[in-house]
């Protein structure tokens, strides 16, 4: 137990023998390994790489689900083209089954839950927060090698809800090349050290175009400083991802499983070793 112990966990980034805060996984469900996917801020493609890097596991040969936990802005059914789905509840037994895309990627969302997915979702903290827990511990997850966790942007309830209930193997800080990113990247790495959560390293999205004459990179947000930034963390850059039209199109389209990203191979790599 921490010295001057208040007793009050919900808040508090020790590992105590004496709590053990986890949510428990359905009994018969298995998650192997849980990635989460994060950032400082919003509108840097978060979901985007998650959605990614799940797609990029399957196609690999590993059996890979995601558990969208940004509840009140959810995007990740619609890049599959599940927005119309609705989860199904298991039979006799008080649990839900995860809504399962084409390849064989196993999802759940808030969308999934909702009369109308275009319904907002008006609830305070510590109700999102328990929304999160019940994706975890309700659902019937198969045999899953990789789960990806697509976390609200920021520090807040949410993120601290998933460091403290789900065995959380290590995380993915997920920026863009624009003027805040030092900051973006500094408090998402604060907040995994304060939670005592490894960090597997950065992924820079929307780092440049690509000329489709002679393949040249255009530095749309200016040249990046990703690299350094990383250096100062003692961090890897898993990937520096291109902003191409071609992936714009297949999400729009709910296809993101037919998109071949090979600049998330080391992420690949780095997830395969945990």
């Amino acid at each position: 137990m921490a010295e001057n112990c208040d007793h009050n966990c919900s808040g508090c980034g020790k590992s105590c023998e004496s709590r053990d805060m986890r949510a428990k996984l359905r009994e018969g469900s298995k998650v192997k390994k849980v990635i989460g996917i994060v950032s400082g801020k919003g509108g840097v493609g978060k979901s985007l790489v998650t959605s990614l890097l799940a797609c990029k596991m399957n196609k690999e040969g590993f059996k890979s689900a995601i558990l969208d936990a940004d509840i009140t802005g959810p995007s990740i059914p619609e890049s599959f083209g599940l927005g119309n789905v609705r989860a199904e509840a298991v039979e006799n037994v008080d649990a839900l089954k995860p809504v399962v895309t084409d390849s064989g990627i196993q999802l759940m969302s808030m969308n999934f839950l909702l009369e109308n997915e275009n319904d907002p979702v008006i609830w305070r903290g510590p109700v999102i927060a328990g929304a999160v827990k019940q994706f975890w511990s309700d659902v019937t997850w198969n045999d899953v090698d990789y789960m990806f966790v697509d976390m609200p942007p920021g520090t807040g309830d949410v993120p601290l809800t998933v460091f403290q209930s789900l065995p959380v193997d290590g995380i993915i800080i997920v920026s863009s090349p624009q003027q805040l990113v030092r900051v973006i990247v500094e408090k998402a790495v604060k907040m995994a050290n304060m939670m005592g959560v490894p960090i597997l390293g950065l992924i820079e999205n929307m780092s440049y175009v690509e000329c489709p004459k002679c393949d040249e990179k255009i530095y749309v947000f200016g040249q990046s400083n990703i690299e350094n930034i990383a250096k100062s963390f003692n961090l890897p850059v898993l990937a520096r991802l291109p902003m191409r039209p071609e992936t714009s199109a297949a999400v729009d389209a709910g296809d993101i499983e037919s998109l071949d990203v090979p600049e998330l191979a080391e992420a690949a790599e780095v997830v395969k070793k945990l």
